[in-house]
């Protein structure tokens, strides 16, 4: 199958069914507002919000798909670098540690992204939870400063193995030797980004909408959004070298842990006391950080399980 006539057509079947549904959101929230004469209540701000986000999100994503792995490659980079960022500003408010902080942007950041690209795998695998793991504490202790120190370390560590370790797997996809689907690999990083938004989104209307019954929603919320998930991956098996049963099989595993991850993150935010990652506003979900949460948990388990199985 010629890849280079073949690929265009399927990504292009993918986002065009995606700007439709985004098309009818849209839609629905001026019907909502319709609905209360021209009024926009808390709850539709931030639905159009989002609705916001996931159109720039889309349209982003098409731009750098058309530049194959190396505009993913420069995307989650920069994708990288702004989550960074954000999770250092509101997490992170140590001055002293300015040559930690310093290394994670300048260094680490830019040498794990250069070894995604040179598809050096072993090195890209460990450099993060191993040397930078080690290297961290010790930059942290030449300050001098001991107060809170494994604090201080730990919350370095945990944002950098987030924002910069775990994204990175999402290039890194492109680069598996997949037997059969060589040349296409940007359709699984869609396959990935569609399975675990979709999830994201339903359980969001969940909260916001029908889960009305505390803390037992969430249980129903999550396993709603775990099974459409997993239907769509399911219906999506085409653009994968998956069959229907694998495909399936796989949705779930990334709705599942693009679920938690996104809940991971939110504890998170209200153990630091913020709303949202980046500035707190009403377009608060168009943070970067706060678009990939769930993605940084599925992206490695996506990678390790299409590398151990299907390649």
């Amino acid at each position: 199958m010629n890849s280079g006539f073949y690929l265009p057509v399927l990504a292009g079947m993918v986002f065009f069914g995606i700007f439709i549904l985004l098309g009818i959101a849209a839609l629905l929230g001026k019907w909502w507002e319709k609905r209360h004469n021209g009024a926009r209540p808390p709850l539709l701000k931030q639905y159009q919000a989002r609705v916001y986000m996931w159109w720039t999100t889309s349209l982003i994503l098409l731009v750098a798909s058309w530049f194959g792995r190396g505009g993913m490659i420069a995307l989650t980079f920069v994708a990288s670098f702004a989550a960074l960022r954000e999770f250092m500003t509101q997490i992170y408010r140590h001055r002293g540690d300015h040559n930690a902080v310093a290394t994670c942007f300048y260094i680490l950041l830019p040498l794990q992204y250069y070894f995604v690209s040179i598809n050096w795998f072993s090195m890209f695998t460990i450099l993060i939870p191993v040397y930078a793991f080690l290297l961290l504490p010790i930059i942290v202790q030449l300050s001098g400063e001991t107060a809170h120190f494994f604090d201080r370390t730990a919350k370095l560590q945990w944002g950098l193995m987030i924002t910069v370790y775990c994204l990175s797997h999402v290039p890194a996809l492109m680069s598996l030797p997949i037997k059969g689907f060589e040349g296409y690999h940007i359709l699984l990083v869609l396959f990935m980004l569609v399975v675990v938004h979709t999830g994201d989104i339903i359980y969001y209307l969940w909260r916001h909408t029908g889960g009305k019954q505390g803390n037992r929603s969430v249980p129903m919320g999550a396993i709603l959004s775990i099974l459409v998930a997993t239907i769509l991956a399911m219906c999506l098996y085409w653009i994968t070298p998956f069959n229907p049963f694998q495909a399936a099989m796989v949705g779930t595993v990334l709705s599942t842990v693009g679920f938690f991850g996104s809940n991971v993150m939110r504890q998170i935010k209200r153990s630091v006391g913020v709303r949202h990652w980046g500035k707190d506003t009403t377009r608060g979900a168009g943070n970067v950080l706060d678009r990939v949460d769930s993605l940084c948990f599925a992206a490695p388990i996506f990678f390790h399980l299409i590398r151990y199985y299907w390649t």
